[in-house]
């Protein structure tokens, strides 16, 4: 697909993945992850024109404009949506594969400081990232998966599984589930269970008395 398809492409996934969304008009006003993926595209051309310095300096200015730290080396797919946006980091090395989801406040970034290697995630097609999570490392989260909201994730995810806290562990996984877009059902789990666990607790407390 052609460059400028390819930024079409990503007009079009506010239209396609946010049901707030009304208008056209509003790709102007509040979606500043869509203009930070498009700005991306831009300096990433300049990137690996080898205008790096120019292709910096887009970054920057897209970086005050939107709310995005996004490194222009790193390799980002197709229809990719920063939901919301502010606060996101994505560091150098990071690869970013189609159909990807992420939330604001989250940091793919690196646990080295050495140069000249691959010190960011890999975060495979399909995936979706909550809120304020934090990828850090040359880790690899498989396809589908899904990482909840404020998990610090240090270790690899495999493919349609969905890690959560903090470190990240890897949550009981229902293969019989339709496959959803959302992590609400993350929240649905954990209520179900800390309510069990508090008629368990008051069942223990009446047994005392």
């Amino acid at each position: 697909m052609g460059f400028w398809s390819i930024i079409k492409e990503d007009f079009e996934q506010p239209k396609n993945q946010d049901p707030a969304f009304n208008s056209r008009v509003e790709l102007f006003f509040n979606y500043p992850g869509v203009w930070a993926i498009v700005n991306y595209r831009f300096a990433h051309l300049l990137y690996e024109k080898n205008f790096k310095r120019l292709a910096r300096i887009i970054s920057g200015f897209s970086q005050i404009i939107t709310g995005v730290d996004l490194h222009p080396e790193a390799k980002i797919g197709r229809r990719v949506f920063l939901d919301h946006a502010n606060g996101i980091v994505i560091g150098q090395t990071t690869v970013i594969e189609d159909d990807v989801l992420i939330y604001q406040g989250v940091t793919l970034g690196a646990t080295s400081l050495e140069r000249n290697i691959k010190r960011h995630p890999t975060i495979k097609s399909g995936v979706i990232i909550g809120s304020g999570a934090k990828i850090l490392g040359d880790i690899t989260i498989g396809e589908n998966a899904k990482i909840g909201s404020n998990a610090v994730v240090v270790k690899d995810v495999g493919a349609g599984l969905t890690a959560v806290g903090i470190p990240a562990y890897i949550v009981e996984h229902n293969k019989k589930k339709e496959k959803s877009r959302a992590i609400d059902e993350l929240c649905e789990n954990k209520l179900d269970k800390l309510e069990s666990e508090l008629l368990e607790l008051k069942k223990k407390i009446k047994k005392t008395k």
